[in-house]
């Protein structure tokens, strides 16, 4: 069967490039290998009854765009805010809670530190100047400084060190956000060891590294963008679940007329002559298409469904400098009662249950973690941050019944000694004990508990090495160089061929490709010749360039 464009992977990102795609008007085929739409944004019954977003867990940085263009909202989509955002209970029986409302985290900080108090919202605004300059970045195909002095991105390369410089010392702070480690600038804004560990611990989260890192600092800004229902730097919990992104994509790229097909894997590209003729499934069967997106990593991309001899020398080479190493660790569970904390009592939803529970009680704790796994082991005492969306959305379990999600840092996909095989019931066990003893009802609430190692990340999602950003999201893999120097516009060097998922810009999170030029218009481009928009127009993202072909 023949098609306009094919799209691997039904992910979000592969969804939301066939919902655009389809609605210009072309003839898309989704093609998903597991038994369930979504990729890692997916709700699966693991248990009669409960409804587990059993890898992505939260939601803010979705594009608003998306959410308007493809009337999301009307396909069941729906944010439930969280307030509190956090909750971090500490061995002495204190705990810290914090945002979105200002005054009662203003409050709270003061428990610890009146200075930080006052210094948190000064920081904050010195993020948002930072945000300025960045976000707008998000939304945009990366110039290409290697493009030629008169091209377009040079023009574009130029603007953007206008806008820096006119930001005067904040270009410093921007700067220092992009490269830098974590822990320095939380430990110049803040006395507290209650909030820095707080806040450091979204600086680590997904990335083998600890917040004295460089590199850090971005990722504890990628936590800090985005917003809820139109508030800024609020995540929230998506109603019946985070699969619940990825099945209103679906419906409305179906209602566009997207084919959508499930438990169709994909063993090949297709090409002849250095162009793109379709794909082949592990069963045999073919699909020809002049256009194939994929929503993969560039480990399957480029190195599982293609030749690699058909791809030039210094292409492969940075493909195979691509980082995959990862730390993480997914355990989701079933509970009789929410769990009662010591320093906040109670299993009747409350604020202490509705964000993020953070258990990291010192600086210390969260280096000695992070130098376990640095030596291929899993750490003694990991970093912990649960998330009980039940307690916010009824719809999740029987009643009564809640569900805890637990991201655990670190766990080293590459281990010294043993398989994670063997390991992880030990290590689910470990996490276990350490969480009951800030809530000694836990462990005997447990009534099913889904251990998701990185192993399992690689052998169920697809990402290879456990990473969930499909690559390491530092700054030699970032804007204009991800994945590699010269193909950041979507584009490969197999003509016809794009990646259109975290594997290119803006990278890993629950972004979505966007694009500003109104879908509308996708139908009248019939060549790249056609696509030609002046410099100042930020148009020529993604989506655009694959209806460009």
């Amino acid at each position: 069967m023949k098609y306009d464009a094919i799209i691997i992977g039904g992910g979000h990102n592969g969804l939301v490039t066939a919902a655009y795609l389809a609605k210009a008007g072309k003839k898309v085929l989704v093609l998903e290998r597991r038994e369930v739409l979504g990729g890692c944004c997916v709700t699966e019954e693991v248990w009669p009854g409960f409804k587990v977003s059993t890898a992505a867990y939260v939601n803010s940085l979705l594009r608003p765009e998306i959410i308007k263009d493809l009337e999301l909202k009307k396909h069941g989509f729906e944010m439930l805010p969280r307030s509190p955002s956090s909750f971090s209970p500490f061995p002495d029986g204190r705990y810290l809670m914090m945002g979105p409302d200002k005054e009662m985290t203003h409050r709270e900080i003061s428990k610890f530190s009146k200075k930080d108090a006052e210094n948190l919202p000064k920081y904050e605004a010195m993020l948002e100047r930072v945000a300025s300059i960045i976000e707008p970045l998000l939304d945009q195909t990366p110039p290409d400084p290697w493009g030629g002095l008169l091209s377009r991105d040079t023009t574009r390369l130029i603007q953007l060190a206008m806008k820096v410089r006119s930001l005067g010392p904040a270009g410093a702070e921007a700067a220092e956000v992009l490269t830098g480690a974590a822990w320095p600038i939380l430990d110049r804004w803040f006395e507290s060891e209650q909030l820095k560990v707080t806040l450091a611990t979204d600086a680590v989260i997904g990335v083998q590294a600890s917040p004295t890192m460089p590199g850090t600092a971005y990722v504890l800004f990628h936590h800090v963008m985005g917003e809820c229902n139109g508030v800024r730097g609020v995540w929230g919990y998506v109603r019946g679940g985070m699969g619940g992104i990825s099945n209103a994509i679906a419906a409305a790229a179906q209602q566009a007329g997207a084919e959508i097909r499930t438990r169709s894997e994909v063993s090949k590209i297709l090409t002849k002559e250095g162009k793109v003729t379709g794909v082949a499934l592990s069963d045999g069967t073919e699909f020809q298409a002049p256009v194939v997106a994929s929503g993969v990593d560039c480990h399957l991309t480029f190195k599982k469904f293609l030749d690699p001899k058909i791809l030039p020398e210094d292409f492969q080479a940075a493909i195979d400098q691509i980082d995959y190493s990862s730390a993480t660790l997914k355990i989701n569970v079933a509970l009789e009662e929410l769990p009662n904390f010591t320093a906040l009592p109670g299993t009747g939803p409350g604020p202490q249950h509705r964000g993020t529970v953070h258990i990291c009680p010192s600086f210390d704790y969260l280096e000695q973690a992070y130098d376990d796994a640095k030596y291929g082991r899993p750490s003694k005492s990991p970093i912990l941050e649960c998330t009980m969306a039940s307690a916010v959305d009824d719809t999740l379990t029987p009643a009564g019944k809640h569900l805890m999600s637990m991201f655990i840092q670190y766990a080293p996909y590459k281990l010294r000694e043993g398989t994670w095989d063997d390991i992880k019931e030990q290590f689910a066990d470990r996490c276990f004990d350490i969480l009951n003893e800030y809530a000694p009802n836990f462990k005997k609430s447990v009534i099913a508990r889904q251990i998701i190692t990185p192993l399992d990340l690689e052998r169920t999602y697809g990402l290879t090495g456990g990473n969930i950003f499909q690559g390491a999201m530092s700054l030699h893999k970032m804007f204009f160089l991800r994945p590699a120097a010269g193909y950041a516009n979507y584009r490969t060097p197999i003509k016809g061929l794009y990646l259109c998922g975290a594997a290119a810009h803006p990278g890993g999170g629950s972004w979505g490709p966007v694009d500003e030029m109104p879908p509308e218009k996708f139908s009248r481009i019939k060549s790249a010749k056609d696509f030609s928009p002046p410099p100042w127009q930020r148009v020529s993202t993604r989506i655009a360039i694959l209806c460009s072909n």
